[in-house]
């Protein structure tokens, strides 16, 4: 039991560290812009690598060793980088780009003169499109799916399991408001575990696309 323990400890903190490193460039700018919507682009920019390095934690956690002597974390974590950083930008760019468009209009609402329940309407667009993004981003992890395929499975999942949808949420609102209400560091800090959350609650859609859509 200690040494399963020890290994989870050590392979949470070598993810965390290697996600770290790979949105550091990113994240240093980021925290150094000016909360404004003129710089919303400039912002989406810098998490562009965002998409691909949470695709090779979730594969790295996914294929962790269960003994300190089975340990590889840093290897899976640049194998899972190798495999899905293609697949995982093909899903994340557009998905930051509709975030984006969606930050923006909320951010100039008023001057839209839209009627109030288009805000949350909006809102709840964000959320849904941020939830089949996470299934999307499981499945990219995961399976070797074409980037359509993918995009439709993590759509049909969306319903089929409540359970892992609303798991999901739970975790990006965790994520959303560690964010708000303290910094984009402390949620990049606690990544691995809102993963290794994830990964738990997305067992059932694993299961399934392992049963019922892979050879």
């Amino acid at each position: 039991m200690l040494s399963r323990a020890a290994a989870l400890v050590h392979t949470l903190l070598t993810v965390e560290a290697m996600v770290l490193a790979t949105l550091a460039p990113g994240l240093l700018v980021s925290l150094l812009l000016a909360p404004g919507p003129a710089n919303l682009p400039l912002a989406a920019a810098c998490w562009l690598p965002l998409g691909p390095a949470l695709a090779a934690a979730l594969y790295a956690l996914h294929h962790r060793g269960r003994d300190l002597t089975e340990l590889h974390p840093a290897r899976d974590y640049r194998r899972g980088w190798r495999l899905n950083a293609l697949p995982a930008l093909k899903i994340w760019a557009p998905l930051l780009g509709w975030l984006t468009v969606i930050g923006f209009t909320l951010t100039h609402f008023r001057a839209a003169q839209l009627p109030g329940w288009w805000a949350g309407l909006l809102v709840l667009v964000a959320m849904g499109t941020l939830v089949w993004g996470a299934h999307a981003l499981t499945l990219t992890a995961l399976f070797a799916f074409r980037t359509a395929d993918t995009c439709r499975l993590a759509a049909y999942f969306l319903l089929r399991h409540g359970r892992a949808t609303l798991g999901a949420a739970s975790l990006l609102i965790l994520a959303a408001a560690l964010t708000l209400l303290a910094t984009e560091a402390l949620t990049a800090l606690l990544a691995p575990l809102l993963l290794l959350s994830l990964l738990h609650t997305s067992r059932p859609v694993i299961t399934e696309t392992e049963k019922d859509f892979t050879v």
